[in-house]
């Protein structure tokens, strides 16, 4: 008899590890794609609102504003074309970042995102609840690891705009309402409080 219980326990078991392991993944809204160990392109999936927005938050506490224009306002986003027809190079020294690309389907004020962005810095997983913004948003989380080698990939956006306490932009001034357009060098400010945790340093452009 307990030859008899024993089986049945291990074949119960199986059956939940085949379970757990036939648990299908959940669909992401956009897709991550690494060029080289520090540079990334991200590629939204069909059936997006049709703008988009694109910030990330490094485990220091570093926050950049990728997809900048003059109005400074969310971008066109095409299913299968990435974001800001560009990619985006991530400073190995501010290690793991979470992007957050915002969907939506209407243009959106990035001030506003940002702001509201700096406020819920230290939370492990956001969505679209935890943001006040206008019409129909989703948010897509995405995480990278920049690794330091690899051939260098001109054209790469580091980051456009610092945000620092209060959500406010400096030290950046493009040319481009829509992407795929050449941007000007932003205007280069210090950090304030000498960029500890949660103060976006300086951010550039790569040409």
């Amino acid at each position: 008899m307990s030859r008899w219980m024993s089986a049945v326990a291990v074949v119960a078991l199986g059956a939940v590890g085949c379970q757990q392991e036939q648990k299908p993944a959940v669909p992401t809204r956009a897709e991550l794609k690494t060029l080289s160990g520090s540079t990334v392109e991200i590629i939204p999936k069909e059936g997006q609102h049709p703008y988009c927005m694109l910030f990330t938050v490094s485990e220091k506490g570093v926050i950049r504003q990728l997809t900048m224009t003059r109005e400074n306002r969310s971008i066109k986003c095409d299913a299968g074309k990435r974001i800001y027809n560009s990619s985006f190079r991530i400073p190995v020294e501010e290690g793991k970042v979470r992007a957050y690309i915002f969907f939506s389907d209407q243009r959106i004020q990035a001030g506003s995102v940002a702001q509201q962005l700096y406020d819920l810095r230290d939370k492990t997983r956001l969505t679209a609840m935890d943001f006040r913004l206008p019409g129909a948003v989703a948010v897509e989380t995405l995480e990278f690891t920049p690794q330091p080698g690899g051939e260098p990939v001109p054209g790469a956006v580091v980051g456009t705009t610092d945000i620092a306490e209060g959500g406010q932009a400096e030290g950046s001034e493009t040319e481009a309402e829509e992407p795929g357009q050449d941007l000007a060098p932003p205007k280069v400010t210090p950090p304030p409080n000498g960029g500890g945790s949660g103060t976006a340093t300086t951010a550039d452009t790569m040409k």
